[in-house]
């Protein structure tokens, strides 16, 4: 936890993977397609985070899905939306 919290995120925009991309923290189960959206866009911001494990998120693929968001998470700590899944 402390790698998370030291790389910019706050509790409860955690999961369970942390990885670096690019000068980015990539925090739970993003899509590869928003890593790409990110590498292209390079938004001023942490990086991207999936609270939690939702079903049908990569890697946790399910009979049973739920809709889930991804978040871009600013360097003041706040999130917003980046992406809507499915």
């Amino acid at each position: 936890m402390q790698r998370k919290l030291a790389a910019g995120l706050k509790p409860g925009l955690t999961s369970c993977h942390t990885e670096f991309v690019g000068g980015y923290v990539v925090e739970g189960q993003v899509p590869a397609r928003e890593v790409r959206r990110l590498l292209a866009e390079r938004p001023e911001a942490v990086g991207l985070t999936v609270p939690d494990m939702p079903l049908g998120s990569p890697g946790m693929e399910a009979d049973k899905t739920e809709p889930y968001d991804i978040l871009l998470v600013h360097w003041n700590g706040s999130p917003q939306i980046y992406a809507r899944y499915p």
